[in-house]
Parts: C-alpha cells; structure tokens; sequence
C-alpha cells in the first residue's frame, strides 16, 4: 500500500503549498545560534557527530559543505573521491573540527569507511557502534575483514564523553534510496536497534536533492513542494525506521565555486536540529 501511494506522489511534479514550513531567509538566524552555541555539560568543550552512509551517498562532502557555510568559502578538509568507485575513499577514522573565523566551534565531525551490503566489505556494524561509544581512537585504519576488538591497539577500553559520538547521522543518497540492497538496510537497522538503547540520537541526511528532482535542480527553494523529495524522505524513514522529523533534504556543494545562501540555509538546519538533539543526551545526563 505505502509503495502505491508513493508512487501516486511521484506522479504528481509539485504540491501546491509546502508539505514542510520551511523559512529560507533564516541564514543569519541560524549562523548566529550555532557559533553562540553552549554545551550543556560544562565538563567537555565539544560535541561528537559521526556520520555514516554507503559508499558515495556524500559523507565527506556533508562534512565540506558544513565546513564551507562557516568558512564562506569552498573546502576540502574531509577528502572526496572525484570518480565513480564501488570502494570507500575515507580508510581511516578522522575527526573533522568546525571554525568560524579563528573560533573552534563546540562540536565535531566523525567520518568513517563508507557501509557496503557485503559482509567484509565497507565499515563493520560493530566499527560503527564503536566509534559512537567512543572505542575507538583517531587515525584507526579499517579492515572490514576485522573489525577492531578489545585487545588491538586502537581499542579504547575507557572512552570519555567527549570521545563518544552523541549523535549518528546516516547519509543517504536520494538518488539511489528506491534500489538500497535490502542487506546494507538490514545493516543500518542493525547499528540503530544496538545504539537505541543507548539513548544515542539518529538522524538522516538526504543528500542529492537536485539530482534526484529536476524541479529542484531548477529551484532548490522547491525542495519542500516537490512531491518526488517527499515520497523519498518517506521511503527512507520506512526503510531506516528514523522518523521523518528527524530527515533533512540537502544539497552538499559539489561544482560550485562560491558558496550560496539558498545550500546553506539547509545545512544549516540539519545541523542546527543535529546538535541540538545531541546537546539534549548531555543534558538529560542520558549518557
């Protein structure tokens, strides 16, 4: 019954009023809210974010187009493969600080080999649960053939809270959502089934909005009339089980050589209900 309906959706370019209020002159607003943002536990100076999605979905480049809207400029901190490839680009375990200006802002970003449907293959649901409970350490190279275990190096046995992540983010292509392998889906059910119980908030960002729509690609300000987005965000909170008041449709900077205020304000908003939702565990002492 859902997939009929979607499809009946689909077939309809644009509603007429958006299905989400969304206000795209709220840049400044946001800006301003992020770099004044405060922790709610005195005892650590940032927030851990860990963002995880298949190969390709756009990990690295959520991280660069985050890091442009407060840079106002293009970067390329979190490297990005260029070329099409069955195999993750990110290897290792990195973590990603966010400036404005000469001001390290209180929260972080932590990329990881991307999620492949093959067993041994892309990052290991118990590598994922991992790095989020803050066992394992920086510059961890991953080996999807076996993953990191107690008594290996990189294991940190006793992770303090700012080492853990408080928040995990799946990035989730548009494009390809409709023809996810059923396996690589019964993978990111798996990783929120085991980090539900610890409270650790999940969210999803849909990343290639106007690839995926041409009325977007056209005006990305569409992106909350276009029925087409609608019935994809729908499909990832069935598929994933997160909510859709927890899925942000974005579009991460790819060809541009100047940032855009329109690409930033949507960042900006998934970043905004991110760490809020994450600064929410601190300060339910839920963690």
């Amino acid at each position: 019954m859902m997939m009929i309906l979607i499809i009946i959706v689909i077939a309809v370019l644009e509603f007429g009023t958006p299905w989400r209020d969304f206000d795209f002159g709220q840049k400044a607003v946001l800006l301003k809210r992020l770099k004044e943002f405060t922790l709610s536990n005195p005892d650590i100076n940032h927030i851990g974010i860990l963002v995880a999605g298949q190969i390709g979905a756009g990990k690295s480049s959520f991280i660069n187009s985050v890091t442009n809207v407060f840079e106002g400029r293009i970067t390329n901190r979190a490297q990005v493969n260029s070329s099409a490839t069955d195999h993750s680009f990110t290897e290792i375990y990195n973590t990603y600080c966010i400036r404005s200006g000469g001001a390290i802002l209180p929260f972080v970003f932590r990329d990881i080999m991307g999620l492949e449907p093959e067993n041994f293959k892309g990052s290991s649901t118990e590598d994922i649960v991992n790095v989020v409970l803050g066992h394992i350490k920086d510059k961890y190279k991953f080996d999807p053939k076996d993953p990191l275990s107690v008594e290996k190096e990189h294991f940190n046995i006793s992770p303090t809270l700012a080492e853990k992540a408080l928040c995990l983010v799946y990035i989730i292509d548009a494009n390809t959502v409709d023809f996810t392998d059923d396996k690589l889906i019964e993978k990111l059910r798996a990783i929120r089934l085991k980090l539900r119980e610890k409270g650790i908030p999940q969210m999803i960002v849909m990343t290639k909005v106007d690839e995926t729509c041409p009325l977007v690609k056209k005006d990305l300000k569409k992106v909350y009339s276009s029925a087409k987005i609608y019935a994809k965000m729908q499909m990832c909170s069935d598929k994933v089980g997160v909510p859709m008041t927890s899925i942000f449709p974005v579009k991460n900077y790819h060809e541009e050589i100047d940032t855009n205020d329109t690409i930033d304000v949507l960042i900006l908003k998934a970043l905004d209900q991110i760490v809020h939702n994450a600064d929410d565990l601190l300060r339910d002492g839920a963690i």
